[in-house]
């Protein structure tokens, strides 16, 4: 028995051995072979959005790198919760992929009372794409000409005014709720289930106000149909050089910029996410498509997994942060 145990544990060993060598072989040929069927992204909002503008930007150009479809798919409502959650319970195989922001995977993990995924462990950042303020927009009718006007309305008919989101949660929703709390203003919030919505909504003078993604906000306020008040970054907008930012209309301190990002599910192939991330990252920096994103008002990054990851778990704490000052919180 004892010759027996000592002449079959160095065959397991080898046998283990070889089994973990065909394991790494088959894990690195299935990443070198990596897509071989087409790739879901996901955009945890409606169509016409910032996150889904930049996903087909980049999705377009990513399938003809990788030489497959890359299928962009809507999933909108709870502030980007329900398609995030989606993506995180989806196989960790690199053929799922979300567009998350700054309200999907930092934000609301501070606002709801509940989340169904944690955006840091369930998921493994890929690339950041950039960040952009929001512009606070009225509709060009509107009797408003600065935030100084906005805030005397508000203060003459407090709950009055309400003003429009693209989401509970979302940076839209929390640049207006640090207004009306820095200014010590009383407004209602209308949430809807994407920017395009949002943007529609102002343009029919069904809400009063919007603090909206660049992005969406640009082109609105470039055909004369939107009026920019302000922005919201810390310093002025390229795009919109005449428009002053929240601090320089009085709100000494006021900032917030938006940020957009691709994740993967957590525990995602280490060679797949590599992959993914250099080829985005190199989309990022084609001239052509760094020109298209600052004229939508956004300012490139191709940052990486790990830098992405640093930026990601800094952003949650500084949301969580100011929620509690700020006692912003879900009705």
């Amino acid at each position: 028995m004892l010759l027996t145990q000592r002449v079959m544990r160095p065959v397991l060993a080898v046998l283990c051995t070889g089994c973990m060598a065909v394991a790494g072989q088959a894990g690195a040929q299935s990443a070198d072979h990596y897509p071989s069927k087409p790739i879901t992204y996901v955009v945890p909002f409606a169509a016409g959005g910032t996150t889904d503008l930049l996903g087909r930007l980049i999705g377009q150009r990513l399938s003809q790198v990788l030489g497959q479809s890359v299928v962009v798919e809507n999933r909108a409502g709870a502030g980007g919760n329900i398609g995030s959650d989606y993506v995180a319970k989806a196989p960790a195989d690199g053929y799922t992929i979300l567009g998350g922001t700054i309200s999907s995977h930092a934000i609301n993990t501070s606002l709801y009372p509940k989340m169904p995924y944690d955006p840091i462990k369930n998921f493994q950042p890929i690339t950041l794409i950039g960040t952009l303020p929001n512009v606070l927009v009225v509709n060009a009718s509107s009797p408003w000409k600065s935030v100084q006007d906005v805030i005397a309305a508000a203060k003459a008919k407090p709950g009055s005014i309400n003003f429009g989101s693209s989401g509970n949660g979302t940076s839209q929703h929390l640049a207006a709720e640090l207004f009306t709390n820095m200014a010590g203003l009383r407004m209602t919030h209308v949430p809807y289930k994407g920017s395009s919505q949002a943007v529609q909504a102002l343009l029919g003078n069904q809400v009063d106000l919007v603090f909206e993604n660049s992005l969406a906000a640009i082109p609105m306020i470039q055909s004369g149909k939107f009026r920019a008040l302000a922005t919201t970054g810390s310093k002025r907008a390229a795009e919109l050089p005449d428009v002053p930012t929240m601090a320089e209309s009085g709100l000494n301190g006021y900032e917030i910029v938006s940020w957009q990002a691709i994740f993967a599910p957590a525990g995602t192939p280490a060679p797949v996410v590599s992959k993914l991330s250099t080829e985005i990252g190199k989309i990022i920096r084609q001239p052509e498509v760094r020109a298209k994103l600052v004229s939508m008002g956004v300012e490139p990054s191709g940052a990486g997994p790990a830098e992405l990851a640093a930026f990601q778990k800094s952003e949650v704490a500084k949301w969580a942060n100011l929620i509690k000052v700020a006692n912003i919180h879900l009705e």
